[in-house]
């Protein structure tokens, strides 16, 4: 028996505890923009890590619920750091249970929030639980960032993430892994927004036309611009998602606005669509724009630090039996922020599939194995040095 089967024969025989401890947390709808509802579910898990002997420490936000920050109250100092991230924010709004209530039927779990990502959450509770319960060895001392923000692009969070990478020699994101065979998340694409306005002379459509200079017509022009940027190959992205503009049928509109998603696999591709963004012109005579934006969240790529913790989840994982593979995500998330600063590993949530969906479900007999390969990685030491032990 090694220590790997250990661990998951442990897990497996407290998924009871598990299943119930998610359905609390589902039961607590947390909509990005209701900051109150993030309070009442980061209490719950605060209290639950202050029961296994962390420190918490609740910081409110400005305009979101602000994040809530955990590490062990006893630890030696001098040891190394490790960062597990998550959010407790979902996309859904208060009493979608109504309409989408949590069923546990045929190997799975549905309710809003169990996929993304209040399944990951439970993982990292009870992952200290059986490293409590097995007095396992716990070399890199764990760090724990929990915000209410990520679906909204964490951006009152971003700065304590920051903060909190620099000093870590790896992160763990607790993100729901890709795809129905449950790949983990080893590059992530950047992601930009842009608003683009036009500005141009209103008229009467009907009257002078010719004195109106149409907003409209001209962003159209921009559109077909932007459009011509997409790279499919190299991974880039340009989708102009929203548009608006005029005032009324019979006026020539003086005024019209894009929004731009822009989406990319590396740094330097950012900075190039950035440039080419901002240099685009007016098509039109007398006409203004206005462009406003940037990449906001930066690729997440799979450098060779990141390469190498996943190698060493990988490995991890076959000493249990669980075949890992790597995918390359189109969205971001808080992993492309700490990969800016250290070794990241994304995706390390349960199975299951529709995030941000109706049919949001995860696959429960994989909840154990997912927590039992997130308990493995927080007690092995750094990456280097069990490399050099083995």
């Amino acid at each position: 028996m090694t220590l790997a089967t250990d661990i998951l024969r442990y897990i497996n025989a407290n998924l009871d505890s598990m299943t119930s401890f998610l359905k609390t947390l589902v039961l607590h709808e947390s909509p990005s923009k209701d900051p109150a509802s993030q309070t009442t579910i980061l209490g719950v898990i605060s209290e639950e890590l202050n029961s296994l002997g962390y420190f918490t420490n609740y910081i409110p936000g400005k305009k979101t619920g602000g994040y809530l920050f955990a590490r062990p109250q006893k630890r030696e100092k001098n040891t190394p750091l490790q960062l597990l991230v998550g959010h407790c924010d979902t996309v859904w709004d208060i009493d979608t249970l109504k309409k989408m209530p949590i069923t546990i039927k045929e190997g799975t779990m549905t309710g809003p929030g169990v996929y993304d990502m209040k399944a990951g959450l439970t993982q990292i509770i009870f992952a200290i639980r059986t490293i409590k319960a097995l007095s396992l060895p716990l070399p890199v001392t764990p760090l724990i960032l929990i915000n209410s923000d990520e679906e909204i692009g964490s951006r009152e969070s971003t700065r304590m993430i920051k903060r909190l990478a620099k000093v870590s020699d790896r992160a763990f994101v607790l993100e729901p892994p890709l795809g129905l065979d449950g790949k983990l998340k080893t590059a992530r694409k950047g992601l930009g927004r842009f608003t683009i306005t036009a500005i141009g002379k209103a008229a009467h459509a009907g009257l002078d036309p010719g004195k109106g200079v149409s907003a409209i017509v001209e962003l159209s022009h921009q559109i077909q611009q932007l459009y011509a940027m997409n790279d499919f190959e190299k991974g880039i992205t340009v989708n102009v998602g929203m548009i608006e503009g005029g005032i009324s049928a019979n006026v020539v509109a003086p005024e019209s606005k894009a929004i731009v998603d822009v989406r990319v696999l590396n740094k330097i591709d950012g900075e190039t669509i950035t440039e080419k963004i901002y240099a685009l012109k007016p098509s039109l005579p007398d006409i203004q724009l206005q462009i406003e934006g940037g990449i906001g969240r930066p690729p997440m790529e799979r450098t060779p630090r990141n390469q190498k913790l996943w190698q060493f989840a990988k490995n991890k994982a076959s000493l249990m039996g669980l075949q890992l593979d790597e995918a390359t995500a189109g969205g971001g998330s808080d992993g492309n922020t700490t990969s800016e600063f250290t070794a990241t590993l994304d995706g390390l949530g349960t199975t299951g599939d529709g995030a941000h969906a109706s049919h949001e479900f995860i696959f429960l007999e994989q909840l154990p194995e997912r927590a039992a390969l997130l308990t493995q990685l927080m007690i092995s030491d750094t990456v280097e040095n069990e490399l050099r032990i083995t």
